[in-house]
């Protein structure tokens, strides 16, 4: 690259920069922190603060602007899971929250669609929460939600991608009717869920006890994330935080999810900002990037490029790639090894049984998106 900078501080540990053109993945680093975050996270580093006052009123900040009853922040979307769930099992228990993750004697069945399992219901798993299926692999009924609530259901959890509407799953507001009706309580995993705005929240507003959002989907550090909820589940979740840990003195099991000062402000800052910018010119602005991929990829045998036109959630557009192996001579895989080889090394993946790409412009940086797409046409002899 022609700045010698680029990636020095890196280079000096004998570790190797690379072009982000994935997206926000958490692999890669996740996020890049905007001016007016890094601006309030330095501002915050002059003067300590009782961090139990400081998640109060950042929470109660966050929860103003977003317009749901209570937020909490958190070490990232998986940690609200995981501190949710807690909070569901153990209330205010003090004896129950220092048992977990030993869930004898409360309920601790997560329900949880089995055409909505994905990777990151883990973070449920590391609460001492149990998940329990329902419906099957073509598609669910609310016949299957209320069979299988038993005696240990504690939770019914819900997988929210608007971008990607599945027909087939049980709708949300079916889950919440089913689950008020039966007392039992309703989690959503919306990480994504940003945009447009009026998503921002909008779970809890339908009737969810709480959601979770990924702060650094908005310019927040990557370790942010944003529980939003009911006052009475983000009070519980609270006390399985690790404020309620040093705070309360009662030993949770949140206590290695810490979330310092300077990133509690800056994901204040991050949502202030994401409430108040000019998102058709951040629209416009990704869509220009996209097409400075797509414009030297044009008419290339083997090689189908085109623009991808979701803007839903956190990652608007992109490039979405298709290759003819019998005509490139490579497939797609070949071109993500490739990429990864050179100098400098373009990160981009294939998706587990897919065989395509989709490049997002989340992770790059000025003038990066016309290395990439001049990488890509250099691969097919362009």
């Amino acid at each position: 690259m022609a700045n010698s900078e680029w990636g020095q501080i890196y280079k000096e540990l004998d570790a190797q920069p690379v072009i982000n053109a994935i997206g926000s993945v958490t692999m890669l680093g996740g996020s890049t922190p905007v001016p007016e975050v890094q601006e309030a996270m330095a501002a915050a580093g002059v003067a300590y603060i009782p961090l139990m006052d400081l998640e109060e009123k950042a929470g109660r900040a966050v929860a103003d602007m977003v317009g749901v009853p209570a937020a909490w922040i958190t070490s990232g979307a998986g940690s609200a899971l995981t501190l949710a769930a807690a909070a569901v099992m153990a209330g205010d228990d003090d004896d129950r929250i220092q048992q977990l993750p030993d869930t004898t004697g409360m309920k601790n069945e997560f329900l949880i669609q089995r055409r909505q399992r994905y990777w990151y219901d883990r973070c449920l798993e590391t609460s001492g929460a149990k998940l329990v299926e329902f419906g099957s692999d073509e598609g669910t009924t609310r016949e299957d939600l209320e069979s299988a609530i038993g005696p240990n259901t504690a939770a019914v959890h819900f997988y929210a991608v608007e971008q990607e509407h599945d027909p087939n799953v049980l709708p949300l507001e079916d889950c919440i009717e089913i689950a008020r009706a039966n007392g039992i309580v309703v989690t959503v995993d919306a990480a994504g869920q940003i945009y447009p705005l009026d998503n921002f929240g909008k779970y809890v507003r339908m009737g969810a006890d709480f959601q979770c959002i990924a702060a650094k989907y908005m310019g927040a550090p990557q370790s942010t994330g944003l529980a939003l909820g009911t006052e009475d589940m983000i009070r519980k979740l609270g006390y399985q935080s690790f404020v309620g840990y040093e705070g309360r003195r009662i030993r949770g099991i949140g206590r290695p999810h810490k979330v310092d000062r300077q990133e509690m402000i800056g994901a204040v800052a991050a949502v202030r900002r994401w409430f108040t910018m000019d998102h058709e010119s951040r629209l416009a602005e990704t869509e220009q990037k996209c097409q400075t991929i797509l414009a030297p990829l044009k008419g290339i045998p083997g090689l189908s490029a085109e623009m991808m036109d979701n803007i839903i959630g956190h990652q608007p557009f992109g490039v979405h790639l298709e290759i003819d192996p019998s005509i490139a001579g490579f497939s797609a895989q070949d071109l993500v090894d490739r990429l990864k080889a050179g100098d400098p090394p373009i990160w981009t993946r294939v998706r587990e049984g897919e065989q395509d790409i989709d490049i997002h412009v989340f992770g790059l940086y000025e003038g990066e998106e016309e290395i990439v797409g001049q990488r890509i046409a250099a691969e097919f002899g362009r």
